[in-house]
């Protein structure tokens, strides 16, 4: 699929607020983006996790906006699916994520050669808060994860403390060598530095918020 046929799927998965006025003043915040970050914040902090305790602490607080160059992805076809899936937990971001995925940055950290063309067509992610995000940090990122149905992402490490809370579908994780285990939506599911770890979703696809913590934001994760 090319850019542009993803592009035109995620508009039509996730349609713009009616009536919401533009924003042409590069200035000006987006209340699309300000509610999702808004909401992100909220959910982290109601689920009252001692892992999520440092994560909170080093949120940014800076009130501007980082300008960045929307881009879509393959995987963004799988959205209106999530949204359908949300829980009562997590269903108002989601929407606001909704709302917001046309005016984000959808990225992928491999290449082809690295995890081969099908992964690629199914996975995705985007960033809130971190060294490309609108809301700008050195220390944390924060984004969401974006996986289709049936997609293993491969045992993996990275310096960097991690957390993710599935928000939308299941999927297994392993952590270590440990016996793979389902995580359903609001569980944190925490990975020490170095920690190697992969992921596999089932018939449905998965929507996870995602934290990074460390001093170098700029670092990738290499398979095992």
């Amino acid at each position: 699929m090319s850019v542009g046929a993803a592009a035109a799927l995620a508009a039509a998965a996730c349609p713009a607020v009616a009536g919401e006025p533009p924003h042409p003043d590069p200035n000006l915040a987006d209340p699309t983006l300000e509610s999702l970050i808004e909401r992100t914040h909220a959910l982290l902090d109601s689920l009252r996790a001692p892992a999520l305790g440092p994560f909170l602490a080093d949120w940014p607080l800076a009130k501007e906006r980082r300008q960045v160059v929307p881009s879509a992805l393959p995987v963004l076809r799988w959205l209106a699916e999530v949204k359908a899936d949300a829980p009562a937990l997590s269903v108002e971001l989601v929407k606001s994520l909704g709302r917001a995925a046309p005016g984000m940055a959808w990225r992928q950290t491999y290449t082809v050669a690295e995890v081969g063309a099908e992964f690629l067509q199914n996975y995705g992610w985007s960033e809130i808060a971190g060294l490309s995000g609108p809301l700008a940090s050195e220390r944390i990122a924060c984004g969401f994860l974006l996986l289709g149905p049936q997609t293993h992402y491969p045992r993996h490490r990275h310096e960097a403390e991690e957390v993710y809370i599935p928000l939308a579908g299941t999927a297994s994780w392993q952590q270590g060598d440990g016996q793979w285990r389902e995580r359903l939506p609001g569980t944190v599911v925490h990975h020490a530095s170095d920690e190697p770890h992969a992921m596999q979703t089932g018939a449905r696809p998965l929507l996870a918020l995602y934290l990074w913590r460390s001093a170098n934001l700029h670092q990738k994760a290499h398979f095992d």
